[in-house]
């Protein structure tokens, strides 16, 4: 089962779970699909800003999708553009802003980086730690990569068909695993 703030969200109604969306977003693997292509920017932007947070006010709503669009590093003028105009990582930042415009208080970044070119992963990964200090945010980071979830997170969990087998912190879930399956996980590390 999955609880959120004391909440089992498999029990609740469809009323009560559409009123927790807004807290809880989520960034998706694949910055290209994620969005829709004949969306520009700031109508994707737009769209959870005025479906959650209820701002209609056309200048409120561009003074909220700059700010975001500053949050995540890209320029105001992004809002009258389209997804296949910006690169994997711009597109990541993108879904990044989408996930902050709800002011969530939780995150599932989803294998969010795996698709991305090394140099870009560490930007957004950078990226993401800021805007996790700056927004007090609470996230799930998913990845197979166990260095990027080192470098990510502050409690480390290790699944394995579907199961918890380990959990700690991340150095001490590296410098000594318990389960077999981890120490495998760790071993298979290149470098």
């Amino acid at each position: 089962s999955v609880n959120f703030n004391g909440r089992k969200l498999d029990s609740l109604k469809d009323k009560e779970l559409r009123a927790l969306r807004k807290n809880i977003q989520i960034v998706f693997q694949d910055p290209y699909s994620s969005l829709n292509p004949g969306m520009t920017i700031g109508k994707i932007l737009s769209e959870p800003l005025r479906l959650h947070r209820g701002i209609t006010n056309k200048q409120k709503l561009e003074a909220e999708m700059n700010w975001l669009l500053n949050q995540v590093d890209l320029p105001g003028d992004a809002i009258n553009l389209y997804p296949h105009q910006f690169s994997g990582g711009q597109r990541q930042r993108i879904g990044i802003a989408r996930a902050l415009a709800c002011k969530p208080e939780f995150i599932v970044f989803d294998e969010s980086v795996s698709a991305l070119d090394v140099s870009v992963q560490a930007q957004i990964l950078n990226l993401i730690n800021d805007l996790k200090e700056e927004f007090n945010l609470t996230y799930i980071f998913i990845s197979h990569d166990l260095s990027v979830v080192k470098y990510m997170s502050d409690r480390m969990l290790v699944m394995s068909e579907g199961e918890i087998v380990e959990s700690g912190l991340p150095e001490q879930i590296f410098i000594a695993p318990e389960k077999d399956y981890t120490k495998q996980l760790i071993a298979s590390i290149p470098g």
